[in-house]
């Protein structure tokens, strides 16, 4: 964390390695802005023959 110094109020420290390991502190500093990932509604749409289908069998299957 030498470049915790060097990187004062989220400024770029260059393209070195170390860069990463700065990122964090500055990322730390801007809680003011948050950033909320909320997850999106998952809706599962089964194809209707495939749906329609399924009764179809289990009925022909038990009046056989």
């Amino acid at each position: 964390m030498s470049c915790y110094t060097p990187c004062r109020p989220c400024q770029p420290c260059g393209p070195t390695p170390l860069a990463n390991s700065c990122n964090e502190p500055c990322v730390r500093q801007g809680q003011d802005s948050t950033v909320i990932i909320e997850p999106s509604p998952v809706v599962v749409t089964l194809p209707g023959p495939i749906l329609s289908s399924f009764p179809q069998n289990t009925v022909v299957g038990s009046s056989t």
